[in-house]
């Protein structure tokens, strides 16, 4: 099934909930606080995200997630892994988040503990090489690394060939990279289906980051700027594929959920990509949330849970 029919009042502003606009100022104001975040040295600001000291709470750990490496280009990968109870339906690749740049497994564990919890599948989340120290293609070649590892190590490893794949924001545009480099390098098609939100899909920068200017709304058009020269500052074009997924040939590729906020810096490369997608073939399905920020997923509002019990849905079935 596809569905890519829209509402047109999901873009009036008269369709923001008030507990969406009290998330948005608050998150607005938050950052406002601090006139240059990156003055901040990266090692300092990934440090003290995991020390709870970042802008926003560091979600609670898991305890019973545990911590692995699986082999990659340049040594071993670190990934985390969340079981759920019973024996899993199938497993989800998880792909953080943070342009590249910043984020890591633990800083989603409410997001990954969630989805082994509802959806009865094992997660592993990839904390893959960042930014700017290890620039592109340092990230996506230790998330090909553990797709190709899943696909020899799941059966043993979980008792399931059943796959899904996805991510949040710069975690998204990883996740379809990797299912364009298996298909395209190995002959391998191995993920059923794929859970993509509020994805950069078209590093050249689409109309909505261009035009977005300097509200701090989680994102604004110079930070995306800054993590896109982050990622590729030791090479890689921005109209190339492998870095923007949105020009590749997306043949062959799993039934698909978008999902975006419609207050996203981000929003064309969804709408752009999700129709492409859905052209090329694949079963496509896209979630636009009136008011919704950059990943307003990891937010306490009523779109926040209405899209999560979507995606538990999409997870759950394929």
């Amino acid at each position: 099934m596809s569905n890519l029919v829209l509402d047109p009042d999901v873009f009036d502003a008269a369709s923001v909930a008030a507990d969406t606009r009290m998330v948005n100022d608050a998150v607005v104001k938050a950052l406002r606080k601090v006139p240059d975040l990156w003055n901040t040295p990266l090692p300092q600001m990934r440090r003290e995200r995991l020390e709870n000291k970042g802008l926003f709470p560091l979600p609670p750990e898991n305890p019973k997630a545990l911590t692995d490496t699986i082999p990659g280009p340049r040594g071993p990968v670190p990934v985390r892994i969340i079981l759920p109870e019973g024996a899993p339906r199938g497993v989800y690749l998880h792909l953080h988040g943070g342009g590249w740049t910043l984020g890591s497994a633990r800083e989603n564990e409410n997001l990954t503990s969630r989805i082994a919890a509802n959806c009865g599948l094992a997660v592993v989340s990839v904390d893959y090489a960042l930014a700017p120290e290890d620039p592109y293609p340092a990230g996506p070649d230790d998330c090909e690394a553990a797709a190709l590892w899943l696909v020899k190590e799941g059966a043993a490893r979980f008792g399931t060939t059943r796959f899904a794949i996805g991510g949040e924001s710069g975690g998204a545009t990883l996740a379809v990279t990797t299912l364009l480099r298996l298909r395209d390098r190995y002959g391998l098609t191995p993920f059923a289906a794929v859970n993509l939100t509020s994805g950069c899909y078209d590093l050249r920068m689409t109309p909505s980051v261009r035009n977005w200017g300097e509200l701090p709304l989680v994102l604004n058009t110079f930070d995306i700027e800054r993590f896109i020269n982050y990622y590729l500052h030791k090479g890689g074009a921005p109209d190339h594929p492998d870095v923007s997924p949105l020009m590749g040939r997306l043949y062959d590729m799993p039934k698909a959920l978008f999902t975006v906020g419609s207050l996203d810096p981000l929003l064309d490369d969804t709408l752009f990509m999700a129709n492409a997608w859905l052209a090329a073939g694949n079963t496509t399905e896209l979630g636009v949330y009136p008011g919704g920020c950059h990943v307003f997923i990891s937010f306490p509002c009523q779109i926040a849970d209405q899209a999560l019990k979507r995606i538990d849905a999409f997870l759950r079935d394929f």
